[in-house]
């Protein structure tokens, strides 16, 4: 065998890592970080060995799986496809088309197939009840982008590479290396930032890696992000300001000045647990710093008040003269820009409250509806129950609030159908299975990211390994179901030269149609063989300010008062007077975890187990407990027993487990994963905890007792 050298991005996580792989035949014999990738310079995090371990798993499934009783049958790509479409074809005959659900996971974003070909197979399914792991995560966020930019996916970024005051709420990016902000080796970055005489401040209810390495921690109660957030506006807005470079393109100021006056640094200290001093003397820094900026993330969008700590944290950017310009809260321009394909291919600009769900009434966000109301949506009787799923990637069971009711809701549905390459705790109950090739064996260019990236970079890699003739990418299913479905239908030859269109045009084609008509394609005539041609990728450069041509409101300015979320405040103001909870649960995670499905690589859930809970020596002392004792977590949701981890990392009164375990249920086959099984932390997460406005699934500040189990 000859010994090959392969570039590529990591396709693990949002960092985009660069990797250098080398492979004798068809097997990975070295993995290590790019020194020569203009993105992540030579960094890795742990995960990165999961691609080989993903690559060669004999749990992953190779073929498409028919469930027969409590047994499963391989069969071929073309039965499989045929009986998935007529499926989903008799359902949607006899209850309508929304009847049949989508869930796409978040593996999705990571695949390029997948994110370019999967809104085609959804228009051809033709099905309202769209649910997705993005109301577990981020929704807030593209809401409040949607009212104040006017497009769902202008995300403003940290420019962490040349900020001197980085302010960081509820996010770990040491462990996750940015979430929202694609930044790999945050460790080097946050060094960097010191280096040059900056400051790392984090509020946060656990201690976590990142705070350990901050200039400053302080703790916050889950769930008050809004208001302390509101006490920094009280001050920053009072006090004098440099004069703002967006002044002209800023509407609503005056009202948000006027909300702001309700909060100030006392009124919230003894519900956020923040004293005044230290909000004024933040503050203060924030406005007094050129290149300053807030960034919050998990902890401040899975609370009941997410909408409201994304919007104050833009407006917090907008006050203080720190969006869009360098060292503030900046847009990518990424040279494959989904936003600029033809109108049938493009995400839309966003969406709220077109629709409601049936049973309980959560808004349409995006075209999508919260996740958590897809289990009641499925078990609740009458007009317009769900019945059919489709799944791509992902695992609802396990990262989903209240998963036991889930697991319940999933077994009695009348069809479902996973697009999967294994069987974990949401597959075993489809009936069938359609996997698709490893990671290492598809093609990838990073469609998503480059969008939340803290650099302008462009990569392109071809597959390590050809999966063979009979294996069938995530495109080719998506294609294959969407065409099956409308011959179902009865659709004509149009419709057929369609199908036939796409299947010819490809991920490949419609990456080259995309650089051209972007914006940097346009005037450099970019294209993807110029970037294929650059092994370790095209440097673009730092960000570069984009306002205001890249508002997209009707009259080009920023919404700093959207009325849906000033309406809000009101629901913001009476958590001043609501009783505390005297014990509420928070999740967390690890750099070698990533959400559930990296549990089957053995190097990566070796050592000492990380599925513990955490609890202040005080809370334990007080009832008794001690570091090793097993502990049952009850909520309204559902109680978990785990080990206790007694430790000064969280805050008296705050619990912690982390996201992505419990893979002890039966009919799982991940070898591995059901060895470090753990316990679900959304077995215990309640699903009628979420965000008024975006009906994000409020994961965090969960009411729970703890007992000696």
């Amino acid at each position: 065998m000859t010994t090959r050298v392969h570039f590529r991005p990591c396709t693990l996580c949002e960092a985009m890592c660069g990797l250098r792989i080398e492979t004798d035949g068809k097997t990975v014999t070295s993995l290590r970080g790019d020194d020569d990738d203009p993105f992540s310079r030579g960094y890795l995090c742990p995960k990165a060995t999961a691609l080989k371990d993903l690559h060669e798993d004999p749990d992953r499934l190779r073929t498409p799986m028919r469930r027969e009783g409590t047994t499963w049958r391989a069969i071929g790509w073309d039965e499989a496809l045929d009986e998935a479409a007529r499926r989903l074809h008799a359902v949607q005959r006899a209850h309508g088309r929304d009847a049949v659900a989508t869930y796409l996971g978040n593996p999705t974003t990571h695949n390029t197939g997948a994110i370019l070909f999967g809104p085609t197979f959804l228009r051809a399914l033709g099905t309202k009840s769209r649910f997705s792991a993005t109301s577990v995560d981020q929704l807030p966020h593209m809401l409040v982008a949607h009212w104040m930019f006017g497009h769902q996916l202008l995300l403003p970024v940290p420019d962490v590479d040349r900020t001197d005051f980085f302010l960081v709420l509820g996010a770990n990016p040491l462990a996750s290396n940015g979430s929202l902000m694609t930044a790999p080796g945050m460790k080097h970055r946050l060094e960097a930032l010191k280096a040059r005489g900056g400051r790392l401040v984090v509020v946060d209810p656990r201690r976590t890696e990142t705070a350990e390495r901050a200039d400053e921690h302080h703790f916050i109660q889950p769930g008050t992000d809004a208001l302390w957030l509101f006490a920094l506006l009280h001050e920053v807005l009072a006090a004098p300001r440099r004069p703002h470079v967006l002044e002209a393109s800023l509407r609503g100021l005056d009202e948000l000045e006027r909300l702001a006056r309700t909060f100030s640094p006392e009124h919230v200290a003894a519900t956020t647990g923040i004293g005044a001093d230290v909000t004024r003397r933040l503050a203060q820094q924030l406005v007094s710093t050129p290149r300053a900026v807030v960034y919050g993330r998990m902890g401040t969008s899975v609370q009941p008040f997410g909408a409201l700590c994304a919007w104050l944290i833009n407006a917090l950017n907008i006050v203080t003269g720190h969006l869009d310009v360098p060292g503030g809260a900046m847009f990518p321009m990424p040279a494959f820009d989904p936003r600029w394909l033809p109108r049938p291919l493009a995400p839309g600009p966003g969406s709220h409250g077109r629709r409601t769900t049936r049973v309980r009434g959560l808004p349409e966000v995006g075209g999508e509806l919260p996740v958590a109301a897809m289990a009641e949506e499925m078990l609740t009787d009458g007009p317009g129950r769900l019945r059919a799923l489709v799944t791509l990637a992902g695992n609802p069971v396990l990262s989903t609030p209240n998963g036991a009711q889930l697991d319940r809701a999933l077994a009695g549905l009348e069809v479902m159908i996973s697009i999967d390459p294994y069987l974990n705790e949401t597959t075993r109950h489809a009936h069938l299975i359609l996997p698709p090739p490893s990671p290492l064996e598809r093609l990838h260019f990073d469609v998503v990211f480059p969008m939340l990236a803290v650099r302008d970079v462009v990569r392109h890699a071809d597959a390590l390994f050809d999966p063979g003739p009979d294996a069938r990418h995530d495109w080719q299913i998506l294609l294959g179901l969407g065409r099956r479905l409308e011959a179902l239908r009865g659709a004509g030859l149009s419709a057929s030269l369609k199908w036939r269109a796409m299947e010819r045009l490809g991920p490949r084609g419609l990456l080259d149609l995309g650089l051209r008509l972007g914006r940097r394609g346009g005037l450099s005539g970019l294209t993807l063989k110029k970037v294929a041609a650059a092994e370790h990728g095209l440097d673009l450069g730092p960000l570069q300010p984009a306002f205001p041509r890249a508002l997209q409101t009707k009259d080009r300015r920023i919404e700093l008062a959207p009325p849906k979320l000033v309406a809000d405040v009101a629901r913001l103001e009476a958590l001043l007077s609501a009783p505390r909870p005297e014990l509420v649960l928070i999740n967390r995670r690890h750099t070698r975890d990533n959400n559930s499905w990296l549990h089957n690589a053995e190097k990566l859930v070796s050592g000492k187990p990380r599925c513990t809970l955490l609890m202040h020596p005080s809370d334990a002392t007080a009832r008794g407990l001690s570091s090793g004792a097993a502990v049952t977590v009850s909520s309204r949701a559902g109680a978990v027993t785990v080990p206790l981890e007694v430790s000064e990392s969280v805050m008296p009164g705050v619990v912690s487990l982390p996201h992505g375990y419990g893979h002890g249920r039966e009919g799982v086959q991940l070898t591995v994963a059901t060895k470090h099984a753990g316990a679900s932390v959304n077995d215990v997460s309640d699903e009628l905890r979420v965000d008024t406005l975006s009906g994000n699934a409020a994961l965090s500040g969960v009411p729970v007792s703890v007992t000696s189990a």
